[in-house]
């Protein structure tokens, strides 16, 4: 379907020069090569050709999320007086080193980077632990539970790790 009052080389434009830092995934109809490169050119981060297997098109907006949030260049975060550092994988709270699994690390991270969105247990288990398929499981539950002792100033009553009650969590600064 072409686009009735704007081409995609305009709105392609548009969107990196409103928001540059944006992923744009161009899905055409058109296999030309030098549409593809003018596209990239004017700001497309990839470009899929239809007919195009959904599994693909999933992994090419995770590339360009990732992408997108290493260009945003945040390495450090921070809520009351603790810190992440995202390149030295290092957590403090004041002036004491908190030690953290590499699964707390990754779910205090993607949490971090998401603020105030709620977020469900099973995207969790999808972006930590990389599972696809996961049977019943309170792994979530029990980190969450962890990171809440290690950082929250009265674990039984959460500031910052809320329980979002029959989905998930969301971090709250």
């Amino acid at each position: 379907m072409l686009l009735p009052d704007i081409s995609g080389h305009e709105i392609c434009q548009k969107i990196a020069q409103l928001v540059p830092r944006l992923p744009v995934i161009v899905v055409s109809a058109k296999s030309d090569e030098a549409e593809k490169v003018v596209l990239l050119e004017m700001g497309a981060w990839d470009y899929v050709t239809k007919p195009f297997s959904p599994r693909e098109l999933l992994a090419r907006v995770r590339a360009a999320l990732r992408r997108s949030a290493q260009a945003d260049g945040k390495d450090t975060f921070a809520f009351d007086d603790v810190t992440l550092s995202v390149s030295k994988m290092e957590l403090m709270r004041g002036s004491q080193s908190i030690s953290l699994t590499c699964h707390e690390f990754k779910i205090l991270k993607f949490m971090m980077q998401n603020p105030e969105r709620p977020i469900s247990r099973e995207e969790l288990l999808r972006q930590v632990w990389g599972y696809l398929n996961y049977p019943h499981t309170r792994t979530v539950d029990t980190h969450m539970l962890t990171l809440r002792q290690k950082l929250e100033r009265e674990p039984s009553e959460p500031v910052h790790f809320k329980t979002v009650h029959g989905f998930g969590y969301k971090f709250v600064r």
